[in-house]
This record gives structure tokens, sequence and C-alpha cells, in this order.
């Protein structure tokens, strides 16, 4: 279970990276509220996690000072097409999580890979790409 929340810990650390560089981009204060709000929601989870794997006497590898982005961002698009991207990671590292955990902690990793997936599904509205959701949230993609 440890390596499992440390992979989500390493996802939600992305995501907030992400977020900081998304909203620069974004050119409508709704769409900059709503990165605001799914950081706020990366920190939260980050904070859960940080706790959860001290609990449980496991380390955590160091969070880097940055991160490779998967493609250059530097324009709404771009910025769009990367908070999909981040979401669908995300939901994808709680996705391990839930066969490794039980009762509240695998109803937490459920909530955090639908939430994901949910902002994964408004984003994916915004920047009008289709199909607006994926079959199996979490589930990687080919």
């Amino acid at each position: 279970m440890k390596e499992q929340l440390a992979g989500a810990l390493t996802a939600e650390e992305a995501a907030i990276w992400a977020y900081g560089l998304i909203g620069v981009h974004l050119r409508d204060g709704a769409e900059q509220d709503q990165a605001r709000a799914a950081e706020d929601v990366h920190r939260l989870r980050r904070d859960y996690l940080v706790g959860r794997l001290a609990a449980l006497r496991a380390s955590a590898a160091p969070t880097p000072a940055g991160y490779q982005l998967p493609f250059p961002v530097e324009d709404r698009g771009s910025a769009l097409k990367l908070a999909v991207r981040i979401e669908d990671g995300v939901a994808q590292a709680w996705r391990v999580v839930l066969p490794v955990t039980e009762s509240t902690e695998r109803v937490d990793a459920l909530s955090a890979l639908t939430d994901s997936a949910v902002r994964a599904t408004k984003w994916r509205k915004i920047a009008q790409v289709t199909p607006l959701t994926l079959i199996f949230p979490g589930r990687p993609t080919p």
C-alpha cells in the first residue's frame, strides 16, 4: 500500500505544480477560478497523503523543483490539454490505490479518482474535446 500511496502523492504534487502553469494561460475568470479550485483540492489530497504515509512510517521521494511537461504549454489550448492530462494521470494514480485499501481508505481513494475524472471531463468540455468522458476513468489509455 505504501508504494501506491506514494504514487498518488507524486501525481498530486505534479498536479499542484501544473495548475500554477495552467492558470497563467487561461483567459477568463471562471476558468482561472476552476484551476485555483482544482489546485486547492490537490493540495488537500497531498496533505492527506503526506499524513497517511507518515502514519505508515513510509517515506516518499522528495518533491522535485519542477516537472518535465509532456508538451509545451504556451497558450489556452495547450493549458487545457495539460489540465486534462494531469487529471487523467491523477485518476490513474488513485486507481491503483483501490485494490490495496479497505473501508474508509478505499472510499477516499475512490472519491479522489472520481473527483479527478469529473474535473478531466469539465476541462474536456471547456476545450471542446471529444469524447468528453473515458469509458473507465483512471485506466491507462493506449
